[in-house]
């Protein structure tokens, strides 16, 4: 008998904390998973928390599908790539037309889109839904992006929208575009969020080396931060790590963390994105090098022992200045992003709504912060394109940007790595300077390749009459 609301594969910590979390929004779930003994523990984890009324364990994927409701929505938490594909193809023989198969995990747009095109002509739906909040988000309220089918995305929405963070008392989920719409979006996301995290990180070496602050000093001023402009959930638990201290030695913990930072892919799907649409993103591109080059502990363990320590200097700059220099960088971000996400959406055809988007980021996700209600209210009027354009931001920029580039130029003086804070900047030069140097760019171009030019008033395809450096 079909008693369950949803369905839902994958029951590592995402998927199960998923599960418990539509549970408790008062909806039937059925629940299945590989592996039969993460199935027993998930019945114990609902029945602790009073949610075993609520979720239906099946240990046959049959079964489990049978046990939902038509039209079918069946959640899929696996790990990104092949063992998408392989789940799509044990559930295609028991879905019925009309059902849908919703993918909630990391995937590359592209492979979403072509799930999508593949699952339609049979009739079923394919949801590409991004979901932002890590395991506490999954569990309590994330951020939503949904793209894919429309039909298919009004069967699920009341279930996705309950189980959303909640923003004054609005839904941070929202359906974004057919196809990798929802997943794209997601990717972005992740890639503002790697340009997030670097920028503090290079604010706090600048506080570490430069200002000789320990963790705990340093995590009063993020806490402290944390009430103003920079106002965020990645500000806020920086203060949080910065003043953990490790059980066994008494010292702080993040001193003894080795500094090489992990990455997953999709930071680095966001750089490519970019690229390929020739919008430029180097916040996220600086991050991503910057997570790259941590990898490398050897090699830098090597190279600074070849080269010797960085000279002991301290930075001359105030706290002040560090705080509107990671605004700024931290406003430069965003605009990078949000212009890579109009482009998509211009290419794909999407009509990705940005105010939307800004919006379900309020809550939820990991880069949720403050301005991000002073740019939905923008893009709701349509103001801009490029953050940088917006009037409020135009003045926060003015203010801040000082300070970055008092910051970037500290940095550089006092040899302390800055890779991507110095990306937003040179970012935000380029962007401002009305004549620029590209202009030598086209001359060397056309010199050894024909390529042409164009001269204002005489047309394009203009070629230069070069001297000949053949046999020189």
């Amino acid at each position: 008998m079909s008693t369950a609301d949803i369905g839902l594969i994958g029951l590592a910590v995402m998927g199960s904390n998923l599960a418990l979390n539509i549970a408790e929004k008062g909806y039937t779930i059925a629940v299945h998973n590989r592996s039969s003994g993460r199935i027993d523990e998930f019945v114990a984890e609902a029945r602790e928390q009073g949610l075993d009324g609520k979720t239906i364990a099946k240990y046959d994927l049959a079964d489990f599908v049978q046990s939902v409701k038509r039209p079918r929505s069946i959640i899929i938490m696996v790990k990104a790539g092949k063992p998408v594909d392989d789940m799509i193809e044990q559930l295609l023989p028991l879905l019925e037309p009309g059902d849908a198969i919703i993918e909630c995990g990391n995937s590359l747009f592209t492979d979403t889109q072509r799930r999508f095109d593949y699952l339609t002509p049979k009739g079923i739906g394919y949801l590409g839904v991004g979901v932002s909040g890590g395991e506490e988000g999954a569990r309590h309220g994330p951020s939503i992006m949904v793209g894919g089918s429309k039909e298919q995305w009004h069967n699920a929405e009341a279930v996705l929208t309950a189980i959303s963070a909640k923003f004054n008392g609005e839904p941070c989920c929202a359906y974004l575009g057919e196809g990798g719409a929802g997943h794209f979006v997601k990717t972005i996301h992740n890639g503002i969020e790697y340009g997030d995290m670097q920028m503090i990180a290079e604010v706090y070496g600048v506080m570490r080396d430069g200002l000789g602050m320990n963790p705990k000093a340093c995590a009063e001023v993020f806490k402290e931060w944390n009430k103003g402009p920079l106002n965020s959930y990645l500000i806020e638990i920086t203060g949080h790590v910065l003043e953990a201290v490790d059980e066994e030695t008494g010292r702080p913990l993040v001193e003894l963390i080795l500094d090489k930072a992990g990455q997953k892919g999709t930071g680095v799907w966001s750089a490519i994105a970019a690229q390929q649409m020739g919008v430029p993103a180097t916040a996220i591109e600086g991050a991503v090098a910057a997570r790259s080059i941590s990898a490398r502990k050897d090699e830098r363990v090597a190279a600074e022992a070849a080269y010797g320590k960085r000279a002991d200097k301290k930075a001359d700059v105030t706290l002040a200045d560090l705080e509107k220099a990671l605004l700024a960088g931290k406003i430069v971000s965003y605009a990078q992003g949000f212009a890579v996400i109009a482009k998509a959406s211009e290419e794909n055809g999407w009509g990705l709504p940005l105010s939307i988007i800004a919006k379900i980021w309020r809550a939820g996700c990991i880069i949720r912060s403050r301005f991000l209600d002073q740019m939905s209210a923008a893009y709701a009027k349509g103001e801009a394109t490029n953050l940088l354009m917006v009037p409020d931001f135009i003045a926060l920029m003015k203010d801040s940007h000082p300070s970055l580039r008092k910051v970037v130029a500290a940095a550089a003086t006092a040899e302390f790595p800055m890779i991507c804070l110095s990306a937003a900047l040179s970012y935000f030069d380029s962007y401002r300077q009305a004549q620029g140097t590209a202009n030598l760019i086209q001359g060397q171009r056309d010199f050894f390749g024909a390529h042409g030019f164009e001269i204002v008033g005489r047309g394009t395809d203009l070629h230069g009459k070069w001297p000949s450096t053949l046999g020189n």
